[in-house]
């Protein structure tokens, strides 16, 4: 607005351009005096401190929702125990099976035997129920098989699911593997130990693998605190259960027991590697052939045919119409 008015005076108005020039002039001085103002000190100070004295109130707010999803994880643990189903040779089986997944805290064994126990009944119910908006004219019998048939989906989903994520998770270990076993060669030529080495190539192959770099850490500190050492290079073959993981972890086994030299030993195994991986590529390349001929003979036949046949039936339909 006052640009305008500036720019709407005419050469003798004196007085606006005074006004004017008078009004930049003290906008002008008064930015300069509060950029070389101090700051309050005093005031940002009790700003800092009513920030602090918010943060427990988060603080507690945070450890109250978490709580509050820890709540279904108690009470499915409760029933468990006194169901008796916390203990025996199931539970550990459960915790090796969930280990493999990635997943190696109690609460997901918890959660998984509460799915394994409550699973099949809800989906037995549900499918009882919802049965008849699928199909209005349903009998009896056939929602009580549909109820069992929930049943049944329930009682093998939970391990269904958790059997393909520890699949989907051994095929980016076995991707990131040669890369890891090419830096725990150069580790040990550089004269590292077996726990050095270990530590370093979970380091550095982190960004790449993070599936791998994770239970390398966990063997690296496994192999710091347990009276044996070869049991967690066991333990690392159990949750990966993996043939070329076993091969690797049986190396480094005669490596510590033997006093085999450590990076000869992983120089022969990443070779086997090398050429394992070359023997699976030519396995896929000669399958190749086999696997294109019904995508031929469906999408690519058809069409000759029609382009080699097609003008040769229409004449002969022109000529029968004749």
């Amino acid at each position: 607005m006052i640009i305008d008015r500036f720019l709407e005076m005419g050469p003798h108005d004196d007085a606006s351009l005074d006004f004017f020039i008078g009004l930049v002039t003290f906008l002008v001085i008064l930015a300069l005096y509060r950029v070389i103002l101090p700051r309050d000190t005093v005031k940002a100070r009790a700003r800092a401190y009513l920030k602090r004295r918010r943060e427990p109130s988060k603080t507690s707010a945070n450890s109250m929702r978490r709580s509050g999803r820890q709540r279904p994880v108690t009470f499915v643990r409760e029933l468990l125990k006194r169901l008796k189903l916390t203990r025996g040779e199931e539970v550990r089986k459960a915790a090796d099976f969930l280990a493999q997944a990635g997943w190696r805290s109690s609460d997901a064994v918890t959660v998984f035997l509460g799915l394994r126990l409550g699973m099949p009944l809800g989906l037995g119910i549900v499918a009882y129920g919802l049965a008849p908006s699928f199909a209005p004219l349903i009998t009896t019998p056939m929602r009580a098989m549909c109820g069992m048939a929930g049943i049944m989906l329930g009682s093998i989903a939970p391990s269904l699911f958790v059997k393909n994520a520890s699949q989907s998770r051994r095929k980016k270990i076995q991707q990131g593997l040669p890369d890891a076993l090419d830096l725990f060669v150069i580790c040990a030529e550089a004269g590292l130990s077996m726990d050095a080495a270990i530590t370093r190539v979970a380091r550095e192959i982190g960004p790449n693998s993070p599936e791998l770099a994770d239970e390398l850490e966990l063997t690296a500190v496994e192999l710091g605190f347990l009276p044996n050492r070869s049991d967690a290079l066991t333990n690392l073959a159990k949750r990966l259960d993996m043939a070329s993981v076993r091969g690797l972890v049986n190396t480094l086994a005669q490596t510590e027991r033997y006093g085999t030299p450590l990076a000869k030993s992983l120089r022969v195994l990443a070779l086997e590697f090398r050429n394992a991986r070359m023997m699976k590529a030519e396995e896929k390349a000669a399958r190749l052939p086999a696997t294109l001929s019904v995508p031929m003979i469906v999408f690519i036949l058809p069409p000759l045919f029609s382009v080699l046949l097609g003008p040769a039936i229409i004449q002969v339909l022109k000529s029968l119409h004749r």
